[in-house]
């Protein structure tokens, strides 16, 4: 039995503008002020692919 609250929309996968394909999740805890500021984007998906991205290349540079 499908749950309710689902929508076809839920089930479509992010879009993005990396090449790769997006098949997996990640989940990290922030504070409320941090939640507000990245909901406020947008497209608050996109614009944390972007900043995750964005320090991994940093790292990579070391």
């Amino acid at each position: 039995m499908p749950n309710p609250k689902e929508t076809p929309e839920n089930l479509k996968p992010i879009k993005s503008d990396m090449e790769e394909q997006l098949t997996t999740t990640l989940s990290f805890r922030v504070n409320e002020f941090m939640k507000q500021e990245v909901k406020a984007k947008d497209d608050p998906p996109e614009f944390c692919l972007r900043a995750i991205q964005k320090a991994l290349d940093e790292d990579r540079e070391k």
